[in-house]
């Protein structure tokens, strides 16, 4: 299976950090993010990945230059023209990623969830997606019905909301980690610069995405300050 990992964010959360430097390489405990997902990643037989970039874009090819790209093979989708968002960068890379399922990850989340479990999740439920997703604090939920079968979106905040299925049984948090099969680009109907939720609330209206939910296991977004004191604590 191919990753691709977004590393193109402005990281704005992570600022002063991220005025010199693209987030995927803040340090936590003297590793960069970037660094430890690849290995995080590769722990499990994953040796193709594909990384986005644009802030900073050179100085995350010359880290990955200098390290030899920790012994996997990468290929880079360059997005310094424009940042695409989640969505658009995930289909401007669609001729690196092959014709398989692979897996997509955030360049600022660290976690143990167990990789191996989530692909075998996603293989037995057929699915077009799957999620992973946990019960944790958010200000954003996906709500899952008592298959675990996407069918809603909630933002906390402002109360906007697209459900399918008004008798969801779970409110989840996505974690940003997501196993895709390659038949979403045909299936896709946004183009530009968009989030990836978009077609994903259209398509769980006929399609199979099912959320595989990671509640016992570490999981922490690092793309803010007050998340490092935790991360270093976390991950050593």
């Amino acid at each position: 299976m191919k990753a691709m990992i977004f590393a193109a964010g402005l990281g704005t959360r992570l600022q002063p950090f991220t005025l010199n430097a693209p987030k995927a390489l803040f340090p936590v405990n003297g590793k960069p993010l970037l660094q430890r997902n690849i290995e995080y990643l590769k722990s499990y037989g994953i040796q193709e990945f594909v990384i986005n970039v644009h802030h900073f874009a050179d100085q995350i090819e010359d880290f990955l230059k200098q390290n030899d790209n920790f012994g996997v093979e990468i290929q880079i989708s360059d997005e310094r023209e424009e940042l695409l968002e989640t969505g658009g960068g995930l289909v401007k890379a669609k001729d690196l990623l092959g014709d398989k399922p692979f897996l997509v990850m955030n360049s600022d989340i660290l976690t143990d969830m167990p990789i191996d479990e989530f692909i075998t999740f996603h293989s037995r439920h057929e699915a077009l997606i799957s999620l992973a997703v946990s019960d944790r604090e958010s200000t954003r939920k996906l709500l899952f019905d008592e298959n675990n079968k996407l069918c809603g979106w909630k933002d906390l905040r402002n109360g906007d909301s697209i459900i399918e299925n008004p008798d969801f049984k779970q409110t989840l948090a996505f974690s940003g980690i997501h196993i895709i099969d390659p038949k979403f680009f045909e299936l896709n109907t946004f183009d530009g610069k968009f989030s990836i939720m978009k077609p994903y609330m259209e398509l769980m209206k006929s399609h199979e995405i099912y959320g595989f939910d990671h509640t016992d296991y570490k999981l922490l977004d690092v793309g803010k300050m007050e998340s490092v004191p935790l991360a270093e604590e976390w991950f050593k």
